[in-house]
């Protein structure tokens, strides 16, 4: 696949606005449609695709199937009908197989793009990022998971930014994200930045009256803290937390973690230069 010089939308920047998140256990028939077509668009012919597709389902190819437009109806009857989250376990493979004979990463660069695009437009709450479906979630939460990485990973906190990686795992897991396991990461994540500013082992708990927070924030992650330890450490048995509340703790801890790191770069270098 050439795409050297850039469809029309791409050279001019045309695209379809992102729709809501409103999807994210499901896979449309819209969406099982575009991962096959990206599949044929990649030069994964029919006999490609079906192999491909019956090694992640564990379904043996239809014998009497030989003919390339037989084999062709094959692929698209069986991401027809396969589970929602296979049908995203075949993207993942569409990934590697599209970068064969690739030396540059370009293809495999356009084929997350297409792929990604796809699912904005559907408002698909996920995204392939170095070829592994991760969770996609509001700006803010990408955002918040973006800068808070970056900015562990500068401050020397590795094992925060370990822990955060861990929530993003946790949140991704399919076909059921561990929402539970998303807000002890992310608040352990949180925990380990604390106590690097505050220079001691105290819990969360104990800390976030010495932390640098105007009020009343440090009052809402004293309420915060209160929430995580009861939904991601203490489950009431019938209280499963949503996805939207772990996407919200994550989202949190992890603003709250780049906020307390650049303060206390700000504040070292304050105290260098007096």
């Amino acid at each position: 696949m050439n795409e050297s010089n850039g469809s029309f939308s791409d050279r001019f920047g045309y695209k379809a606005p992102d729709a809501d998140i409103t999807i994210r256990e499901e896979a449309p028939e819209a969406v099982r449609e575009a991962i096959t077509m990206l599949g044929f668009a990649f030069d994964i012919g029919p006999g490609g695709m079906r192999d491909i597709i019956c090694e992640v389902l564990l379904k043996r190819p239809d014998p009497s199937n030989w003919s390339p437009g037989n084999v062709e109806h094959e692929v698209h009857h069986l991401m027809a009908e396969a589970p929602w989250y296979k049908v995203y376990d075949v993207a993942e493979r569409l990934y590697v197989e599209a970068a064969r004979n690739d030396y540059d990463g370009e293809r495999q660069r356009q084929f997350s793009d297409r792929l990604n695009g796809v699912f904005r437009e559907q408002g698909i709450g996920w995204q392939l990022e170095n070829g592994k479906l991760v969770v996609r979630g509001s700006d803010a939460f990408n955002l918040a998971i973006h800068d808070a990485v970056v900015t562990m990973k500068e401050a020397g906190t590795p094992t925060a930014s370990n822990e955060i990686h861990e929530a993003i795992k946790d949140i991704s897991r399919r076909p059921a994200a561990d929402v539970t396991g998303a807000i002890q990461h992310a608040m352990a994540a949180l925990e380990c930045v604390a106590r690097e500013v505050d220079g001691t082992k105290d819990t969360l708990g104990k800390i976030i009256n010495r932390l640098p927070l105007p009020a009343p924030l440090d009052r809402a992650l004293h309420t915060l803290w209160g929430f995580a330890s009861e939904q991601g450490r203490h489950i009431q048995e019938g209280r499963i937390p949503r996805f939207e509340e772990a996407e919200l703790v994550v989202t949190v801890a992890s603003a709250v973690s780049v906020y307390l790191l650049r303060h206390r770069a700000i504040s070292q270098i304050k105290e260098r230069e007096l």
